[in-house]
């Protein structure tokens, strides 16, 4: 299993004094909604930014983050409490090994996540990339297929690398919007929603930029392009998930061990009975039938 690290919200001092009356004023709600243990699960592909977002949330190195060393194996567990509140964040192996979709790492996930309440979902992925592909979808369908697409309802994208500057052709609203609408739509394909039940609950977007290039504003808080400080931001909207009125992702023994497959033989011999019942019927109608017109019956 991973590690469990718990301590004092040290961190917490860490943010530009804006950003602390925020974040405090975002755990009142909490609080005003009887919360007070909020648990995170960050899942996505190896090198996106998904351990550096966990130090950023946190406000400290909690995480170990090497960019010439592959990611770490196991899920991991960081928690801090602060006037009564705790809040946890799962970091978590990519999804992605040797170009193929690893489900040993989903394997490895959801029984690290055994008896625990996934309360909102982080799913990482990069602003600075230009292409959605198969892949993407694969890993879409893996992450429902592991824990439901009620996941889905409890989730925010989360688009790393966004101190950019995109093609001369697109301002950089217009170019997060393409960037982001595309890995929505293959979120509903590979979760297979209807499409109608999919904008019944969007999924919120936020921008991320974890490195130090990050420009700040005149209070000292971390600013992207378009001049959001993108920490409350992210603080914020992944509050508003967790309160969405949708129940947690229990993961229990039944999710990982999925199904029975004696349960599902069970579920068809109803089905297999009635057809069976109609397919007699419908001979012994038809002989009576040929016996009626005088012919020999088949």
């Amino acid at each position: 299993m991973g590690s469990l690290v718990i301590r004092e919200w040290a961190g917490f001092h860490q943010f530009p004094a804006a950003t602390q009356t925020k974040l405090i004023d975002f755990m009142g709600k909490l609080k005003q909604e009887n919360v007070y243990t909020l648990t995170i699960l960050v899942l996505g592909k190896g090198g996106v930014g998904k351990s550096s977002t966990v130090n950023s949330l946190i406000g400290e190195r909690a995480v170990t983050v090497n960019n010439f060393q592959s990611e770490s194996l196991r899920p991991m567990m960081v928690s801090r409490t602060r006037a009564g509140f705790m809040l946890n964040i799962i970091d978590t192996p990519g999804l992605v090994e040797a170009g193929y979709v690893s489900y040993q790492a989903l394997e490895l996930i959801k029984r690290f996540l055994l008896n625990k309440t996934i309360d909102v979902m982080l799913y990482v992925d990069r602003l600075d990339a230009y292409r959605v592909d198969e892949l993407d979808r694969q890993i879409i369908t893996a992450i429902t297929d592991s824990f439901g697409k009620e996941i889905w309802r409890k989730s925010l994208l989360v688009l790393t690398h966004a101190q950019l500057c995109p093609p001369d052709d697109l301002t950089y609203d217009v170019f997060c919007s393409k960037r982001s609408d595309a890995i929505l739509r293959t979120v509903r394909t590979g979760a297979r929603f209807w499409k109608r039940d999919f904008e019944e609950i969007p999924i919120p977007v936020v921008l991320v930029e974890n490195s130090g290039r990050c420009n700040k504003s005149e209070s000292d808080e971390k600013i992207l392009p378009n001049g959001d400080a993108w920490i409350p931001n992210l603080v914020k909207t992944i509050i508003n998930v967790a309160t969405n009125g949708r129940e947690g992702i229990t993961v229990d023994k039944k999710l990982i061990d999925g199904p029975d497959s004696n349960e599902r033989g069970k579920v068809l011999i109803p089905v297999i009975a009635l057809a069976q019942w109609l397919a007699v019927k419908w001979f012994v109608r038809a002989i009576k039938n040929d016996i009626k017109q005088g012919k020999s019956p088949l």
